[in-house]
C-alpha cells in the first residue's frame, strides 16, 4: 500500500510517499480503507519531534512510528476479534494519535471511531476528529458549559476554534469570538454573536465578563482568564514557557482553569456526527490536497493562518 513515511525528525520536506506492507488487524481494532484525512498542528509537532520531551515516547533519536497522520475517514475493510460496534463495510471516521492514518489502510482501535452519517462525504468527516473532539470536550467535558451561559472563544477561526463556535451555539451559549478583522465575517457566519478583532482591540485589556473562557490560540495569560472568566479552559499554547507560567500560577489559585488533551471515544465522535447530520455544525474546509501532496498540506497549516481545516483525498 502507499503511505506517507518519515524516518527522521524534520520538516515536511523529509516526508516520502512509499510502498509499505499493509497492517494486519489486531484484537479490538478495525482495518480501515482510508478515503480521506485532515492535517492538524499535532502532525507537524510530531513530524519535527517537538516539544523535545515528547521524544521520550515518540523515539529519542528517530521516530518509532514511521507513518504520520491521525485524522481519517474511510470504510471498514476488516474487523479484529472482540469488535462489537462496527462491521465490515461501515463508513467510519476517527483519530489515532499514535499515527498511521496517512496511508491507504490504517489499523485503529474500535474506540477511536464513529459512524459517518448517511449523506455526509468522507472529506467532510475527515476534517472533524481531532479538532471537533477538542472543541466538544473543551466546552462540555472540561468547561461544563450550560445553556444560556456566555463563552469567550479566543482563536475562533482556526480548526479547533471554528468548531468551538458552532458547538457552543448548538448547546445554547452566547458566543463572543476573538479573531483577526479579516476573519470577522466568517466567524459571524458560523454563529458568533459578537466578534472581537484582536488587531483592533487588545484582548489582554478586554474588560468583558464571561461564564467560560476557552483559549484555542494559546496566548492568553493567567490574568486574562481571571479577569474575563468565571472559569477557563486552555487548549493551545504558544510556547512551553508560556504554558508553564499559566499552570504554575494556577496551582496557588482557586480559579477553575482546566488544561487537557482530547481523547477519542465512540460517544463523543457519534455526538459530533449527530451535530453535523442535523446541520448544527459544518466543517469549513479551506483547502483539499491529493495524498501525494501531504507534505505541502502540512507546510500550509504550519503557517498558522488556516481558516477552518485542510483536508486530504485518497481518491
Amino acid at each position: 500500500m502507499k503511505a506517507i513515511t518519515k524516518h527522521k525528525y524534520g520538516g515536511p520536506e523529509i516526508l516520502k510517499l512509499e510502498e509499505v506492507d499493509r497492517p494486519k488487524v489486531k484484537e479490538k481494532h478495525l482495518l480501515i480503507h482510508v478515503k480521506a484525512n485532515s492535517v492538524n498542528p499535532a502532525d507537524w509537532h510530531i513530524l519535527r519531534g517537538k516539544p523535545l520531551f515528547a521524544r521520550l515516547s515518540m523515539g529519542l533519536f528517530k521516530p518509532k512510528d514511521n507513518i504520520l497522520g491521525a485524522d481519517f475517514a474511510g470504510i471498514v475493510e476488516e474487523i479484529g476479534s472482540g469488535v462489537t460496534k462496527f462491521k465490515v463495510g461501515d463508513r467510519v471516521f476517527g483519530e489515532f494519535m499514535d499515527g498511521g492514518a496517512f496511508a491507504e489502510y490504517a489499523c485503529v482501535p474500535e474506540t477511536a471511531c464513529g459512524h459517518i452519517p448517511d449523506g455526509i462525504d468522507d472529506i467532510e468527516m475527515a476534517a472533524v476528529p481531532i479538532a471537533g473532539l477538542t472543541a466538544l470536550q473543551a466546552l462540555i467535558t472540561q468547561g461544563k458549559l450550560k445553556e444560556g451561559e456566555s463563552v469567550l472563544i479566543n482563536g475562533s477561526s482556526g480548526g479547533v476554534g471554528h468548531f468551538t463556535v458552532q458547538i457552543a451555539k448548538a448547546y445554547g451559549a452566547q458566543v463572543t469570538a476573538v479573531c483577526s478583522s479579516k476573519n470577522a465575517d466568517f466567524v459571524k457566519s458560523i454563529g458568533a454573536d459578537k466578534v472581537i478583532a484582536y488587531d483592533q482591540e487588545n484582548i489582554h485589556q478586554h474588560a468583558g465578563k464571561y461564564d467560560l473562557v476557552v483559549d484555542t490560540n494559546g496566548n492568553l495569560n493567567y490574568a486574562d482568564y481571571k479577569r474575563m472568566g468565571k472559569r477557563g479552559v486552555m487548549v493551545g499554547f504558544t510556547t512551553m514557557g508560556h504554558m508553564m507560567a499559566v499552570l504554575l500560577k494556577n496551582i496557588f489559585s482557586k480559579f477553575s482553569l482546566r488544561v487537557f488533551t482530547a481523547a477519542a471515544n465512540n460517544e463523543d465522535l457519534n455526538t459530533l456526527a449527530k451535530l453535523i447530520k442535523e446541520g448544527n455544525v459544518k466543517p469549513h474546509i479551506e483547502k483539499t490536497y491529493p495524498y501525494s501532496e501531504i507534505p505541502e498540506a502540512i507546510a500550509y497549516i504550519e503557517s498558522m493562518r488556516t481558516r477552518g481545516k485542510v483536508a486530504i483525498s485518497w481518491d
